[in-house]
Parts: structure tokens; C-alpha cells; sequence
């Protein structure tokens, strides 16, 4: 993962992070709330041997005592040292235990050590480190008298008296709450990192391209109220999820399928990727680019095409198959007149065998014969094998992948499903691509409008413009009939320059309106 991926997966899993984080200040709060405050008081010694005045001897007496201060220090919390502080105080308290509530330290190369003693009372802390420090000077005269008698060469003196402390040194609230902090940020970074690694799910076309080769196709976003809008292209033809169609059927064209009508055989690895919607809106955008086309809902399993286009189900492609009609009586004309529908009719019993045998491929002979483009929906892969029995009769099919909704192992099946049996695979629709949000589809172009709605202010601009421009017409003087056009002049007004001139084909067929689309595509008789 790159750097990159990092900071996209912390947007992805922000959630994660957060309670990680909430949960460790909460923990480290009700540590500090519940554990019983303690005080800490500090006693200071001074380590000195007594010799002459020479400077060789203080040199000497000065290179003793660091050396001595180490193991004075290891002797504060010895018995020999906590017993008499016990029987002092009176404490409940062995010497054992006490060692656990003592300390000693040595600031680096001085002859000096720290005592320091912690109790739940401030008052008693500074009694037992007092104390500890007047024994420790006791037993260090006792240990260094020498043997035939004499005072110690090592004298240890107080030079600061503990003070009975105002505040409690533990629990520290705010030391406890950053390193909650710091420790849930880490777990939740590393929570996080690990259920992106464990998650096999394909949310991205980048995903997608690295399990397989075939080119995308198109990618197809999706929105909250994507569900209630399958028919974008239709209901919404300015919204960005129908330009998305559009551009997958431009793309569509750079595919080599032979001289014959165009089939498009639509299917996907799971149900609900999308691939049935897919297939609807593939066909609405190519008939209203001019061309004549057929929607055939071969998911004979599940059939749904004939309940989104709220046309008539009980009579379709079954129906033809088995002979009962005619494909001429089956077809229902939907749309602007360009678009034929054939529904899947009744469930059968047996839909692999009626999608492999002969009925089925006389049908999509006579379907190319008839139609510009023949856009098949099929049943997912993995469930059942009628997608790849049919692809297989039509030379290749086009794979929906639902982003977020299929796993990596899922879509390899799939593409081993096709491989197996000798299926082309045409291209991937990645569908289901969020247009918000942490691995959102981007359109740096530029956004639709809606049709309705409060003017914008270019759009009243514009508007100005255009009254304005009508009323400078209204004032000019119309031209006499046949007369010039001008004042003086003789003869007609000059024609307009040809098409041609202005970037477009002289050969424009005449008749009513028509779309740009039904200019450039020719259609089929």
C-alpha cells in the first residue's frame, strides 16, 4: 500500500479510528476516576567522607563516595534499613511491602540520593521518607566504623526534609488521557488496516483491472436513491449516471463483433450487481442514438425486466421457445419506437436447455436480421450456467461487477466459469461506483443541472440576451416582398453559406427535427 492508500483508508474507516480512539479516553478516564490517589514526598541526603586537608586525600575521598553512592542507594530499600522506620512509625506495614512504596536515585556523578516515598496519605509519605533517610545514614555509620573501633570516615547528612505534598502524584488525569488517546488511535489505525486487508470486496475499478485484463467498459455510479430510479436514463436523462451509460455505449463501439447486428449478452457474478438495469438503460441510450434494438430478458430464473419497463410478462421469450408464438407477436414496442422488448414470459423448468437449444439460435438469427443491437440479460454466473451457455452461442459476453458488493475470489470464479467453457470476455461494466465518499467515481468535467428550478445568474443573463436580441429583430424593417432585403440594394438578400462552411455536412436530409444522434448513425431498414 502507498501512501496514498493509507490516507484514503483512514477517510474509508474514519468510524473505526474514532471509537478506537473514544473507547481508549474513556478507559483511560475511568482508570483515573477509580484508581485511589497517592502522594509522593522526597527526602534528600548528602554522601561526605572525612579525611585531611590535602587535596590528594579530598581527590580520593571524592572518587569513594560516587562509588559508595550506588550501593547506598540499593540499601534504602534493604530491611536492615525499613525495619527501624516500620517499628518508628508504627506502620501495618512489613519491611517487604514498605520496599515497595520506597525509592532511591542519584543525580549522574554527584554525591547526593534521592528518597522518595509514596502513600495514599500525603502526611505519612513525608514521614516515611524522612524517616528512611535518617535510617539510612544510621546504618551506613554502622557498616563503615572500622573494625578496631573508631567514627566512620563516611557521614551522611539531610539537606532536604520532605514537605507533606499538596497534590497527588497518581493518577495523572491528563498523562492518562493522551496515552488513551495515542493507544485507541493506534488500535483503530491498526483495526482498520487489517479489515481492508481482510476485506476481498472490489470497491474501485483499480480493484477490478487487477484480477483481470478485459478493458472497462464503463463505470456506472450510484447514488442513495439509485433504487428508486432504475431507469435513469429515461427519468433523468441530464443526470450523471445516465451520461455514464451514454458514455458506456460510445465505448461499446470500439468492439470487434463482426459485420453482423451487435448482441450484447449482459451477466454478473451475484444478484444484485446491477446487471439487469444495466441492460435497460444500454438499450434506452442505444435507441435513442437512432438505432433499432431488441431487449431480450433471458434470466428465465428470475425475470424482472418486464416488471421495471411495466410491460405485460406472462408472454416472451419462453413463449417463442417452446412454439407456442411467434417472435413477431412476443415483441412489445417500448420508448420512442426504436426499442422492442421481449419479456421472459413463464418460468420454465428447464431454462438451461431452452437457452442451448436450436429454438434459441434460430431466434437470434432472425432478432439480427431485424434489429441494429440485441442486448441480452442473463442470469448471474456462479448460481447457474445459462449466462455462459448463451454467451457462448453469441461469442462473448459483458461482465457487471457491482462495486462493494462482490469479492475477489467471487469474480474470478466467474471469469473461470467463462474461460472453461471457451467464452470471450468482451469488456467489465463496474457498476455501483459511489459518486461521494472515500473511492468515489470523479467527474472533473462538469456537472448537470436540473431542468427545473431557480434561474442561475448566467441563465438570467442569458435570458436578457436573448429578449434583447428578439426585440432589435422586432425593430428592424422587414424587407418589401420580393424586394431587397436592404434599402438600395437590388435583388434578394445573399443566401446563408452552406453547411459545410460552418463545420458540419452540406448533406443534411430534410424533414421534421431530428436528433444529432439520428443524423451520424444510420438505421437499419
Amino acid at each position: 500500500m502507498e501512501l496514498r492508500d493509507y490516507l484514503v483508508l483512514l477517510r474509508k474507516r474514519w468510524v473505526t479510528i474514532a471509537v478506537a480512539a473514544g473507547l481508549g479516553l474513556a478507559l483511560a478516564g475511568a482508570y483515573s476516576l477509580l484508581t485511589t490517589p497517592t502522594y509522593s514526598a522526597r527526602s534528600q541526603v548528602y554522601v561526605s567522607v572525612q579525611g585531611s586537608d590535602s587535596t590528594t586525600d579530598l581527590l580520593q575521598g571524592s572518587n569513594f563516595t560516587v562509588r559508595q553512592v550506588k550501593s547506598y542507594i540499593e540499601l534504602v530499600t534493604s530491611p536492615r534499613v525499613l525495619d527501624p522506620v516500620v517499628e518508628e512509625l508504627g506502620l501495618a506495614d512489613d519491611a517487604a511491602s514498605l520496599a515497595q512504596r520506597v525509592r532511591a536515585d542519584s543525580p549522574l556523578d554527584t554525591a547526593l540520593i534521592n528518597v522518595t516515598a509514596t502513600d495514599e496519605s500525603p502526611q505519612l509519605a513525608a514521614e516515611i521518607a524522612n524517616a528512611t533517610a535518617r535510617s539510612l545514614a544510621s546504618v551506613v555509620g554502622e557498616l563503615e566504623t572500622p573494625t578496631g573501633g573508631g567514627d566512620s570516615p563516611v557521614q551522611i547528612s539531610t539537606v532536604r526534609a520532605a514537605s507533606v505534598p499538596s497534590s497527588a502524584a497518581s493518577p495523572n488525569l491528563r498523562l492518562n488521557l493522551a496515552l488513551g488517546l495515542v493507544v485507541g488511535l493506534a488500535l483503530g489505525v491498526a483495526v482498520a488496516v487489517v479489515r481492508e486487508l481482510l476485506d476481498t470486496r472490489l470497491r474501485s475499478t483499480a480493484d477490478v483491472e487487477d484480477v483481470t485484463d478485459a478493458p472497462v467498459l464503463g463505470v456506472i455510479g450510484y447514488e442513495e436513491d439509485a433504487p428508486q430510479h432504475p431507469l435513469i436514463v429515461q427519468e433523468s436523462p441530464k443526470a450523471i449516471r445516465a451520461e455514464s451509460f451514454r458514455r458506456l455505449r460510445t465505448n461499446l463501439q470500439f468492439l470487434e463483433l463482426g459485420p453482423a447486428a451487435r448482441t450484447y449478452v449482459m451477466t454478473s457474478a451475484l444478484p444484485g450487481e446491477g446487471k439487469t438495469t444495466t441492460s435497460i438503460n444500454l438499450a434506452i441510450t442505444l435507441a435513442d442514438a437512432g438505432q433499432r434494438v431488441v431487449l431480450v430478458d433471458a434470466d428465465l430464473r428470475r425475470p424482472s425486466v418486464a416488471r421495471y419497463m411495466g410491460i405485460e410478462g406472462s408472454v416472451g421469450l419462453t413463449t417463442v421457445l417452446i412454439g407456442k408464438v411467434g417472435v413477431e407477436d412476443a415483441v412489445q414496442p417500448w420508448g420512442n419506437g426504436n426499442l422492442d422488448v421481449v419479456a421472459a414470459g413463464q418460468v420454465p423448468p428447464n431454462p438451461s436447455e431452452l437457452l442451448g437449444a436450436a429454438p434459441m439460435a434460430d431466434l437470434l438469427d432472425r432478432l439480427r436480421a431485424d434489429y441494429d443491437a440485441i442486448v441480452i440479460d442473463t442470469p448471474p454466473l456462479l448460481p447457474v450456467t445459462d449466462a455462459a451457455i448463451l454467451a457462448r452461442a453469441v461469442g462473448g459476453a459483458i461482465l457487471v461487477v457491482g462495486a462493494g458488493t462482490v469479492h475477489r475470489n467471487q469474480l474470478e470464479t466467474a471469469l473461470s466459469a467463462l474461460g472453461t467453457v471457451g467464452v470471450r470476455l468482451l469488456g467489465v461494466v463496474v457498476n455501483r461506483v459511489p459518486l461521494k465518499g472515500p473511492g468515489a467515481h470523479e467527474y472533473g468535467y462538469y456537472e448537470y443541472v436540473a431542468e427545473t428550478g431557480p434561474p442561475t445568474r448566467s441563465g438570467r443573463l442569458a435570458d436578457r440576451k436573448g429578449r434583447a436580441h428578439q426585440h432589435a429583430r422586432r425593430a428592424t424593417p422587414a424587407p418589401a416582398p420580393g424586394g431587397a432585403g436592404t434599402p438600395g440594394s437590388e435583388g434578394p438578400p445573399p443566401p446563408p453559406p452552406p453547411v459545410a462552411d460552418r463545420g458540419f455536412p452540406a448533406a443534411v436530409p430534410s424533414g421534421p427535427a431530428r436528433s444529432f444522434d439520428d443524423v451520424v448513425v444510420p438505421r437499419k431498414k
